[in-house]
């Protein structure tokens, strides 16, 4: 199967979205189907990608380190007839997710799309939230989604959220899924030597975005709490963004210079030496939608202390895998039982428990989902009658000649 993936983010900008679209890339091709990425101009790209064609962009209103096509249906429609595709996935609602809707009806093939993002959450990059509502949202996705053949939602979570926007297409659930890494031999105590830490002081660790709709400044006002039961515990946040220096000030007023590090963005294949070198991964953001950093830290064996919700629930289900919060307030207290549990306890989680996790959220078995989709989307649409949809597209190629 030849596969168009139409997405206004993806590598060298690091997201969650764009790891995810990297992931069902590298294990459909793994497969043997081709995938074609069609996205925008970054000037920190590569000049020689295969099967990556950059449309035209610039940075995205107020989220500068993102960015949205200006131009090139006319070059997106050309380069998906010489590559044949036989699907379009999009995975966005903007600029090449209307350029993909585009391609898919000129080429009159089946158009799946992915809602990755929870834009409520988002709004105030636009204008501080003043000029884009949560009803505009709903309105726009329900007109976008209600036009492909499908939606895949990252979590029972997000579909919840499509569903109240009254939009009656399927809407599958198929949670991203993450490689299983190899065990990097001595990592914990090379990346501690690294940062200034010793084996036996308590590391949490915080991987992400720096940005205001994670939480961060709440996983900071919550460590004094943490720093009282365990003086020499460091909090590492790993990432970079628009809030950092604001985090970096909250640190110094709070005294906890000492306590708190800054490392910065890291490249995405350096990421499992983090999650092995610290004791847990804490999170308290209630914007994610796919969870990858949560997989991401299971899987390297690091434990997860998070807010709680539906997704999470149903995922940390051994008390090796980590806790879950229900409140802000909670963070701290949360944090000390589970380290002292975690120091004083055998929590070996049970190898058949185990296997089955990580079957269940392994990069494969996302793709072989997502593939599965495809195919029942191909074939739906091939028996739907499309005369109708052959005129149209005829006249539109008349109009434009």
């Amino acid at each position: 199967m030849r596969i168009g993936m139409f997405t206004d983010s993806y590598f060298p900008q690091v997201s969650g979205v764009s790891t995810s679209i990297r992931t069902l890339k590298e294990e459909l091709e793994a497969e043997g189907h081709e995938v074609i990425i069609f996205t925008t101009t970054d000037p920190k790209a590569d000049e020689d990608e295969k099967n990556i064609i950059r449309l035209t962009s610039i940075p995205f209103l107020s989220f500068k380190d993102r960015r949205i096509a200006v131009k090139g249906m006319n070059k997106a429609l050309r380069e998906a007839k010489k590559q044949k595709i036989d699907i379009v996935h999009t995975h966005t609602e903007f600029s090449l997710g209307l350029t993909g809707k585009f391609v898919g009806y000129m080429l009159q093939i089946p158009t799946v799309h992915t809602y990755h993002t929870m834009y409520e959450k988002y709004l105030h990059y636009i204008a501080n939230g003043r000029v884009v509502k949560p009803k505009a949202v709903k309105i726009a996705s329900r007109y976008f989604c209600n036009r492909t053949m499908g939606i895949i939602a990252p979590s029972q979570q997000m579909k919840e959220k499509l569903a109240s926007y009254n939009i009656y297409k399927e809407i599958r659930v198929i949670p991203t899924g993450v490689r299983i890494p190899d065990r990097i031999d001595g990592i914990k105590a090379k990346k501690r030597e690294e940062l200034g830490i010793s084996d036996s002081e308590l590391v949490l660790l915080s991987l992400s975005r720096l940005s205001s709709e994670k939480k961060l400044d709440k996983l900071v006002h919550a460590f004094p709490e943490v720093v009282a039961a365990y003086p020499s515990a460091k909090l590492i946040f790993v990432g970079d963004g628009p809030v950092r220096h604001e985090l970096e000030t909250q640190v110094s007023e709070m005294g906890l210079i000492r306590n708190v590090i800054f490392v910065g963005e890291v490249k995405n294949e350096d990421v499992s030496e983090y999650y092995q070198m610290a004791d847990i991964y804490i999170n308290a953001s209630d914007s994610e939608t796919q969870g990858l950093t949560y997989l991401e830290s299971i899987v390297n064996g690091c434990p997860v202390i998070a807010k709680r919700n539906d997704y999470l629930s149903g995922l940390i289900k051994e008390d090796s895998l980590g806790m879950l919060f229900d409140e802000d307030d909670q963070i701290g207290k949360t944090i000390n039982a589970y380290a002292d549990f975690y120091h004083n306890s055998d929590v070996a989680t049970k190898q058949e428990v185990w296997d089955g996790l990580m079957q269940e959220i392994s990069s494969k078995a996302f793709a072989d989902a997502v593939l599965s989709y495809y195919q029942a989307s191909i074939d739906i649409y091939e028996s739907q009658p499309r005369e109708e949809l052959k005129l149209k597209v005829n006249l539109l190629e008349k109009i434009k000649r």
